[in-house]
């Protein structure tokens, strides 16, 4: 009987957000294949895990899957790890799990901590439909393609960015895209969390201004999310503050409700749609 790979996910910074689940997993397994290595002993040591490790990184990945293939085929466990979050997303365990799904080789995943999809919960832009781009291309013509693509797409958009590249690649989108809204993160789970709601053009100045730190986590706002705000600041604009606010009010929302979210809209304080409300009272 084949043996089993394990997808275990570690933190992405928060140790504590590592489940018993993947600790006792890495605990009873013959292998632990891991990203790297170096790296890794530390959370492993953290956990009092001493199992043995290998390392299976992109670099490696045929020739390592390989022999990883022929050992679990022989009966052996083996987890595999990344340096943060979950296996094979915009990862080479990608490969590795194709090979056992050709072998035989039976593969579960022992979920937790995503970057992609913990940026995208606090982006504040929709949920209901997503796509996962990872990191570009680096190749300037696969690139071009890329980018028209993502200029068409109407699902929220969630894409990896370095730091080093971080300005050129906003730079890129705002070229390819227009405006869109876009949220950054940064430094997710960690005590200095930073979570930054802007345009694209906001962005991109931001960033000519200040040095980007850490690796980011761009979430962007899909096409016909972009196009139906424009219509609808289109029609805000057409419309007076009581005007405004009847059109929330005749959706069912409160007064007090329709008046926050008619000082959204408008990009003014509540206080000043208070007021001008109440101004003849």
């Amino acid at each position: 009987m084949p043996g089993t790979l394990y997808l275990c996910a570690t933190p992405i910074g928060n140790l504590e957000d590592m489940t018993p689940r993947v600790v006792e997993t890495l605990r009873s397994v013959d292998l632990i294949a891991a990203e790297d290595t170096r790296n890794s002993i530390k959370l492993l040591n953290h956990f009092d895990i001493h199992t043995p490790m290998t390392s299976y990184h992109e670099y490696n990945k045929v020739e390592k899957g390989k022999q990883l293939v022929e050992q679990l085929l022989t009966g052996q466990n083996i987890a595999l790890i990344t340096d943060a979050g979950t296996p094979a997303i915009s990862d080479p365990g990608e490969l590795l799990v194709a090979m056992c799904r050709e072998s035989g080789v039976p593969v579960t995943s022992l979920p937790g901590a995503s970057a992609c999809i913990t940026a995208l919960t606090l982006s504040g832009l929709s949920t209901r439909r997503f796509c996962f781009e990872g990191f570009l291309p680096s190749d300037r013509k696969e690139k071009k393609r890329i980018l028209q693509e993502l200029a068409e797409e109407s699902r929220t958009m969630i894409l990896y960015e370095a730091p080093h590249r971080l300005l050129h690649t906003l730079e890129e989108l705002y070229g390819a895209l227009g405006q869109r809204r876009i949220t950054l993160c940064r430094e997710l789970t960690k005590k200095f969390e930073t979570v930054f709601p802007a345009t694209l053009e906001e962005a991109v100045a931001y960033y000519k201004e200040e040095e980007p730190r850490g690796e980011y986590v761009l979430v962007l706002e899909g096409k016909d999310f972009a196009r139906k705000r424009q219509e609808e600041i289109a029609s805000w604009e057409g419309m007076n503050i009581e005007e405004h606010m009847a059109y929330y009010e005749g959706q069912g929302l409160d007064r007090k409700l329709a008046m926050k979210q008619v000082a959204k809209d408008r990009g003014v304080g509540k206080r000043e749609i208070y007021a001008y409300l109440n101004r003849e009272e």
